[in-house]
């Protein structure tokens, strides 16, 4: 059973945008939801990372892949989100940071590695353009992590309508969120670009890296 405070927090009546927009609300509510494995799916990324490379981390939230597993590696780190105060926070911790609406067409900067974690669900219910960017982008690597094994997507009806409501970055709740297989399907699209595939986060995320090569 998944150790989540989403309950209380709806119960106390504070809102979606106050749940993503301060960092340490948003932190708890991560840490509620992965429990022991929350370290784990920031470690089997930053596992993927030498020392030195450069980073674009799209859809970046609150930039704890950096501040807590990267920045002693020394990457060039690259956040993009839509949060300023995750920016700005960002900014003040050694990174770069940069305000960015990744669902606009803009070219995504270039950077040795392109990855992003949690973040694909916003791009339904076609997610390819904004992977095709990535791999546009990337020299070397794209990453993503998604989870497959949600909240938002329980059976019971009103665990689902407040897990939705607080994983809202601000551009309306999500109804739909991958699952394994669902996952998969779109990723046997890039076929022999996929070079790693595995669960993490106690199987509550699924990893994938696409090779940047043709």
């Amino acid at each position: 059973m998944c150790r989540c405070p989403i309950s209380h927090v709806a119960s106390v009546g504070v809102s979606a945008s106050v749940i993503y927009h301060n960092r340490t609300t948003y932190e708890l509510l991560m840490r509620g939801l992965y429990g022991r494995h929350y370290g784990a799916r920031y470690r089997a990324i930053a596992e993927l990372i030498p020392d030195g490379a450069d980073v674009v981390d799209v859809c970046c939230g609150p930039a704890t892949l950096y501040t807590g597993y990267l920045r002693d590696k020394g990457v060039d780190y690259t956040g993009l989100d839509l949060n300023e105060g995750f920016i700005a926070r960002l900014t003040e911790a050694g990174g770069t940071g940069r305000v960015w609406n990744a669902h606009a067409a803009d070219p995504l900067p270039a950077a040795d590695h392109l990855l992003m974690q949690a973040s694909l669900y916003h791009f339904l219910p076609d997610p390819t353009p904004v992977i095709d960017r990535m791999l546009a982008a990337a020299r070397d690597q794209v990453i993503i992590a998604e989870p497959v094994r949600n909240l938002a997507s329980s059976d019971n009806k009103v665990l689902a309508a407040v897990a939705r409501r607080f994983t809202d970055a601000g551009e309306g709740a999500e109804e739909h969120r991958f699952t394994e297989p669902t996952l998969d399907a779109l990723m046997r699209g890039y076929g022999d670009r996929v070079v790693r595939r595995q669960l993490i986060a106690g199987g509550r995320e699924k990893l994938y890296v696409l090779s940047a090569g043709a």
